[in-house]
């Protein structure tokens, strides 16, 4: 019967090449996502890639339609749904479908669908989208410049968010919004916008100068690392803006808000270039204040209003960025969180909540409690949002440490790790808390555990740079406060630790970011966030994120330490209100202490308990229930009843089809039997026991069943026969039914054949056909 693959070769590409596409035009089996990542406990694997049969293209770069190809023998339009999702999620105008013999057309922009006999030319595709947008051609041109490749291809997303971006400079829009989760790419797309602008010489004067772009940030490293490599390309026409100087001879400029700022010391350094100068500005983590009505930074932008403006951000419209979206307007794209953990571009993640006693149930001083200074400490209960802000408790940082790295010592003590805690002094506290606890590690890395803040200055910078370089093992923690919270691309962090409450979404959603970047090359395809405070469940619970964790398991901690039970809870969410600070009276005037009371001992801390919360198998929202209970609806999903389930699994191939399901959904065979303790029952009983109330059978008295069942039916064969299926049995009973499926590999391990030829062990079957279908029915008896 012809296959898809022969509908290609034999008619697709034939009927494309008669419509004038060439081989340069036309993607074939081209992918355009990774998989998701799927997690079970400690390992990863990836799902299904989407993948089109052909992406034309009517430029390099520049795709214009998605083609789908079925087998001859099915509907022309069989396709069609495929296509038009992939057209939808690829941004292209055009989805095709076809049999070989017929194709059929959905174009995006009427909605209109027709039955073809060929592919439109290129011309016509190109004719017809470009009249339905209204460009001029010498707009169209400019579009459609090539990217700057090297080795770098934009992924799919990013290179619809350059063409919005780069036809709606080129149109002439003024203020234009980008949002795109944090690990996606900005930097690329912003680079990518400015190389097609700046090679195609668009300018707002209209001669044919280069134009002069600005990017924009609040913090260097958000400057000083685009420019020295994603923008490298650039060459000498870059120029970063510093020190009070003004340059006017370059193209692209990078600087702060705050090196160009007005303050008490200067008037603002802006002010010496005109409002005309710029041509575009890029202004990136757009919602970090610039566009507020009362931050003096937006004064910068209104100077220089003349200017095309694209605002970056990783944070959707919500109260606390409701400013940025009014200043720039709606987005012209938005790539989410949860679309990029779908996709397997973003690493997905577990969270581990854990809680200490003087968190859950709160702290207060004893009368007349005195701090380190002598200080005496107000009455009241001090809660998780006092600590460290109003309060400075060193034994809840120590606990914090030790059971950091007890986590650590059982997972991976090379895993790179951040930190956040709550101030520079915090930072400081447990950087000395895990460096006391790692003796063995601090020895052979003297900078195992490295606090970046900004009091380190270039130090401090050091130890960024090499925690970032994949090569280089450490530093391998981290500690700092908000230094780190946004803008570092740190590839290999496999650990985000929250030490510190975390007020806004937004920059809830920067800190989670330092993990969600991929190296799969270096195995981190997850990560895990170690919340301490609480921070992580509260905001997984609202509902305006987008890119919730994986399921949820609770485990209690005794007084020593040992797991007393594993259970299931719903994720804690808190509707208390945040405590009234207390600070210490005469923390102003000439004190030079900290303002914030500091109890250095004599607190006892210890961990209550700690939860696992990880993403469900869409990538969509919390599980809470237990794992067991999932992979049971799973199976229900598949099949009604546990004899339809028992008729599929019973077939080799089904039974591997079953298994791949159950995988994308999250159940990984392994990993149940491990929970369960069941590592002795095939997995179908552990499944069919969870999803229809089946008795749990080990594979030893499967096989023991299945030799009663046999006996008779096998009776006359031979003696050496017999002897043969009962090893069979043995082997699965020892091993499982893989060991079955492996055709004639299995008889090299039974001590009765495995001195035997195929030929000689068919004799003993009375032929060979005769023997594969023995070994073939004996699954079906194994699974009566």
């Amino acid at each position: 019967m012809p296959t898809e693959a022969d509908t290609c070769r034999t008619y697709v590409l034939p009927k494309l090449y008669a419509a004038d596409w060439t081989d340069e035009q036309i993607k074939e089996q081209r992918t355009f996502t990774d998989g998701r990542v799927l997690v079970q406990g400690r390992n990863a694997k990836r799902g299904k890639q989407k993948r089109v049969d052909y992406l034309l293209h009517t430029r390099r770069d520049y795709a214009i339609a998605v083609v789908e190809a079925k087998a001859e023998y099915l509907s022309p339009a069989q396709g069609l749904q495929q296509a038009i999702d992939y057209a939808l999620l690829l941004d292209l105008p055009f989805a095709y479908s076809t049999n070989g013999k017929g194709i059929v057309e959905h174009d995006r922009l009427t909605g209109q669908e027709r039955e073809l006999e060929q592919f439109p030319t290129p011309t016509e595709l190109t004719n017809r989208y470009r009249a339905h947008r209204g460009l001029a051609p010498e707009v169209e041109d400019r579009l459609v410049i090539p990217y700057h490749l090297g080795d770098r291809i934009p992924r799919y997303y990013q290179t619809i968010a350059i063409q919005r971006a780069s036809e709606a400079i080129l149109r002439g829009d003024r203020r234009l919004l980008l949002t795109l989760a944090t690990g996606t790419g900005k930097t690329e797309i912003a680079f990518q916008i400015a190389w097609k602008l700046w090679q195609a010489r668009w300018n707002l004067s209209g001669t044919h100068r280069r134009p002069r772009i600005l990017f924009l940030a609040d913090r260097n490293i958000l400057v000083d690392d685009p420019k020295d490599k994603a923008f490298a390309p650039f060459g000498d026409a870059r120029h970063k803006i510093e020190g009070g100087l003004v340059n006017t001879s370059r193209d692209i400029y990078f600087a702060t808000y705050q090196a160009l700022a007005e303050d008490e010391a200067r008037p603002g350094l802006y002010r010496q270039y005109s409002p005309e100068f710029f041509d575009l500005i890029i202004v990136d983590e757009a919602h970090r204040g610039s566009a507020n009505e009362e931050s003096s930074w937006r004064d910068i932008l209104e100077y220089f209003s003349p200017a095309t403006q694209l605002g970056m951000t990783a944070t959707p419209l919500r109260e606390d960025t409701r400013d940025t979206y009014a200043y720039y307007g709606r987005p012209i794209y938005e790539y989410s969180l949860a679309q990029g953990i779908q996709d397997g571009f973003l690493a997905p993640y577990q969270v581990r909540r854990v809680v200490t006693d003087v968190d859950a149930v709160g702290w207060r001083p004893a009368p007349g409690q005195r701090d380190h200074y002598g200080r005496e400490i107000p009455d009241g209960e001090y809660g998780t949002r006092d600590f460290e802000a109003t309060l400075s408790m060193l034994d809840r940082t120590e606990t914090v440490a030790r059971h950091l790295v007890a986590y650590l010592k059982a997972t991976d003590i090379m895993a790179k790790t951040i930190v956040f805690c709550h101030d520079q002094a915090h930072a400081l506290d447990m950087r000395n808390a895990l460096a006391k606890l790692l003796p063995e590690q601090m020895r052979e890395h003297p900078d195992y555990v490295a606090r970046v803040v900004a009091d380190e200055g270039d130090i401090g910078k050091g130890h960024l740079t090499n925690f970032q370089d994949v090569e280089k093992e450490s530093p391998v923690i981290l500690t700092s406060s908000k230094l780190l919270s946004t803008g570092v691309d740190a590839p290999m962090v496999k650990n985000v630790v929250l030490f510190r409450v975390v007020g806004t979404m937004a920059e809830f959603k920067q800190i989670i970011g330092r993990g969600t970047r991929v190296r799969e090359d270096y195995g981190k395809l997850f990560f895990t966030i170690l919340d301490y405070t609480g921070t992580a469940t509260q905001k997984f619970a609202d509902p305006d994120f987008d890119g919730p964790p994986i399921s949820t398991t609770v485990t209690v901690l005794g007084d020593d330490g040992t797991t007393q039970q594993e259970i299931t809870e719903e994720p804690h969410q808190s509707d208390e209100p945040a405590q009234e600070q207390r600070y210490p009276e005469g923390t102003e005037g000439d004190w030079q202490g900290p303002r914030k009371f500091v109890i250095r001992s004599g607190v006892q801390v210890q961990v209550l308990h700690e939860t696992v919360q990880e993403l469900d198998a869409h990538g969509r929202q919390l599980r809470t229930v237990e794992f067991t209970s999932y992979a049971a609806e799973q199976v229900r999903s598949l099949y009604v009843t546990a004899d339809d389930f028992r008729h599929h699994w019973a077939d080799a191939r089904e039974r591997q089809t079953i298994i791949n399901a159950l995988e994308e959904r999250g159940v990984a065979l392994e990993h149940l039997e491990q929970v369960m303790g069941q590592e002795d029952s095939d997995p179908f009983d552990l499944l069919c026991h969870l999803a229809f109330g089946a008795p749990l059978l080990t594979r030893r008295q499967r096989a023991e069943a299945a030799r009663r069942t046999q006996k008779d039916r096998y009776a006359t064969y031979s003696p050496m026969a017999r002897t043969i299926l009962d090893q069979l049995l043995d082997q699965y009973a020892e091993h499982g039914i893989n060991e079955l499926d492996g055709g004639a590999e299995i008889f090299k391990v039974l001590p009765a054949t495995r001195h035997m030829n195929l030929r000689e062990i068919g004799q003993a079957f009375n032929g060979l056909q005769q023997l594969k279908q023995v070994v073939s029915e004996l699954p079906r008896l194994i699974y009566a």
